[in-house]
């Protein structure tokens, strides 16, 4: 009973939490996944908490969650820079970016050769202007823009921001894929990015996969799995 009163007070007091988010979860889902273990296995029935940056639902990969006093400092990890890598599909476009919604056109990849996929992605290392997704949690007069998107509004504007590419790497190139590795700011959307680099190579892309390996110094390899999680917990 010690054990678990000591559990429970530093989660009440605050913890930084590093998760591997599975696929198809969505960020809020680990939250509240985590809100139900609390609630049931330690007995907090009133608690804050919450992630320091949304993954999409087809991502994977690390994301911190703040409990109790620590939630004050989820802008410092926001801030921080991420690193990803993932792959392309070159040659067909969705109107999510990526696999939320199914490919809408396609493009013709016989012109693209490994050397101008790894010379065009230098176009895309430091500041850069990138347009979110409509299909994001991006606002639009206060609503989120996958609201619209979902209604088929794809005409609704989204204002570009200025974001910075740290590090744009192509790992493998198997043409209609392309493995990459990206180190980059707050804000960015990688979506967007496949987006960018399939017209860059005057042809279509999206994103087939995703994986955020880092934020700041925190990696996913120190994170835990949620099942793991849960036993962690259970049998206190």
């Amino acid at each position: 009973m010690e054990e678990t009163e000591k559990l429970r007070n530093s989660f009440l007091d605050g913890c930084v939490l590093l998760f591997d988010k599975p696929y198809q979860w969505t960020s809020f889902d680990v939250v509240n996944k985590l809100k139900a273990l609390l609630r049931h296995q330690l007995e907090i029935k009133k608690i804050k908490i919450g992630h320091a940056g949304t993954l999409d639902p087809l991502a994977t990969g690390l994301l911190i969650v703040c409990t109790g006093k620590m939630t004050k400092s989820i802008h410092k990890f926001q801030d921080m820079d991420k690193e990803y890598n993932g792959i392309f599909y070159i040659g067909a476009t969705t109107p999510s970016f990526d696999l939320e919604t199914s490919p809408d056109k396609e493009y013709s990849i016989s012109h693209i050769t490994k050397e101008e996929i790894e010379e065009t992605a230098k176009q895309f290392t430091g500041s850069i202007e990138q347009l979110p997704p409509l299909f994001s949690a991006k606002k639009i007069d206060g609503k989120r823009a996958y609201s619209y998107a979902r209604k088929g509004k794809s005409d609704t504007p989204t204002k570009s921001n200025t974001v910075h590419i740290y590090d744009f790497s192509i790992t493998n190139t198997n043409l209609p894929y392309v493995n990459f590795n990206v180190v980059c700011s707050k804000g960015t959307y990688i979506r967007s990015l496949a987006h960018d680099f399939g017209v860059a190579l005057n042809s279509g892309a999206y994103l087939k996969n995703l994986r955020r390996v880092r934020i700041g110094t925190y990696h996913v390899n120190d994170a835990w799995d949620i099942n793991d999680f849960e036993k962690s917990i259970k049998y206190k």
